[in-house]
């Protein structure tokens, strides 16, 4: 084999965002090499179908959420399409006095829910006239209970949050962590306000695109991933490469793999590694620089899927429950995907996702697989109906002992750092779930404007 290899582009990381940029930057025509340490493309987007059932280990559905989402799908016609949740599975229950209770979609279920207190659904009544927040490291929790009350955070705000970072609002910085939330409130002084004049104003056919659906894709997300793979094609992508290290040359960047001893030169780098990934891929940063940006945390997440042959009406029609964390339950919530989505399960039966852990216990990491499915059994019995002892044809047991990243306060120092790297190390690009969001459709919105600004570059 030849030791050295000249292409324009290394991506390092073959999930979400690695695929995606890698897929872009070769339909612009540029060389590109692809390595990834594990022995398959994906990241966490990983399904596992058995006798019928399609469980995911990783994310379960994006949301359409810019019109990226929907360009990469355009391109990807024929090969990959997109599959948006039932309409009659939008509903989403939150539980409560150990009941679910749907979350109010409607002025009258509003009025009527039994999740929020009276005071604070008279209290955001006044929500467009409440002085507008000064604090730029102010947390969602600390930002919640101000604009809407105890109640809202509790039985709203805290269950959304574990359902989409695991994570802890009184941590987690609004700026951040919810940015479109914050600007609501920063641009226009309310979110009531700001949500009308948003809706108001004129759109673009692009903008109209995004059609904030939740998706999935036929088979899961893998499929995505391997529809992805398979444009970039094989011979540009390397699996099993640990060691892979970064140094900086006269004439752009120097890759080299350890295992195989091959030296690969770029005019481009893009990672997408996580954060405690970076100090060995990128040697020659300085640890004052590193240091701000490896420290980021991520969240503890067991995710347990279980398949049922016979639902017996014990499946909501929703698209998921999620547990506050007021009610101390040993879950952070319930995905119904085969509510949702179509062949996730044999005609007549159910297939759930039980997610466990999270910021607040990630004591959870170190049960037993028995000491999960007990618990799992409990709640399918307690919060679904299912008979006592109940035991599910399928469970599987995915851990994550660092799964999603947290936007904490140390967010603004990792953004500088990152900023300043990428400018002092020219055709350096750091990517992936240490900036810019961590959702699905996140995650392909970086991906396209790291792909369009090298091919302007190029």
């Amino acid at each position: 084999m030849d030791k050295n290899k000249d292409v324009d582009v290394v991506v390092i990381g073959a999930g979400v965002t690695g695929l995606v940029t890698a897929f872009l930057l070769t339909r612009k025509g540029l060389k590109v090499l692809l390595l990834e340490k594990s022995n398959r493309v994906g990241g966490q987007m990983r399904s596992i179908r058995e006798d019928g059932f399609v469980f995911e280990s990783g994310p379960n559905t994006g949301v359409v959420s810019n019109p990226e989402v929907v360009e990469l799908f355009q391109m990807l016609q024929g090969c990959c399409s997109i599959e948006n949740a039932r309409k009659e599975a939008k509903v989403r229950l939150i539980w409560k006095n150990g009941a679910f209770h749907p979350l109010p979609s409607s002025l009258s279920t509003a009025v009527s829910t039994p999740l929020f207190t009276w005071n604070d659904k008279i209290r955001i009544l006044f929500e467009p006239f409440r002085k507008k927040g000064d604090n730029p490291f102010e947390s969602i929790g600390e930002l919640t209970r101000r604009r809407l009350g105890q109640s809202f955070l509790d039985y709203a705000v805290d269950p959304f949050i574990s359902g989409i970072y695991a994570g802890d609002p009184s941590k987690l910085v609004t700026r951040f962590a919810l940015p479109k939330l914050y600007n609501l409130e920063q641009n226009y002084g309310s979110f009531i306000r700001g949500a009308i004049k948003k809706a108001g104003e004129p759109k673009s056919d692009r903008d109209k695109l995004p059609t904030k659906e939740v998706f999935s894709v036929p088979g899961g997300f893998e499929s995505l991933a391997t529809a992805l793979a398979k444009e970039i094609k094989e011979e540009n992508i390397r699996l099993s490469q640990e060691g892979i290290s970064v140094q900086p040359v006269a004439d752009g960047w120097e890759t080299v793999l350890s295992a195989s001893e091959e030296r690969i030169h770029s005019r481009y780098v893009v990672s997408t590694a996580a954060a405690y990934d970076l100090p060995s891929i990128l040697p020659f940063i300085e640890d004052k620089d590193m240091k701000p940006i490896s420290s980021l945390h991520y969240a503890p997440v067991i995710q347990v899927g279980v398949g049922v042959v016979k639902a017996d009406g014990h499946v909501p029609n929703a698209f998921g429950g999620l547990v506050p964390s007021r009610e101390k339950q040993q879950m952070l919530g319930i995905l119904f995907p085969s509510s949702c989505f179509s062949d996730r399960c044999p005609e007549g039966g159910g297939n759930l996702s039980f997610f466990i852990g999270g910021s607040k216990h990630p004591e959870y990491l170190s049960y037993t697989d028995e000491q999960l499915e007990s618990l799992v059994k409990k709640s399918l019995s307690k919060m679904l109906g299912f008979p006592a002892n109940y035991t599910p044809d399928k469970i599987k047991i995915f851990r994550h002992e660092r799964a999603i990243p947290q936007y904490e306060a140390d967010t603004e120092a990792r953004l500088a750092s990152i900023a300043g790297l990428e400018k002092q190390y020219s055709g350096l690009f750091l990517a992936g779930g240490i900036r810019d969001g961590i959702g699905m459709a996140d995650r392909i919105k970086q991906a396209t404007r790291i792909a369009e600004e090298i091919a302007n570059l190029n």
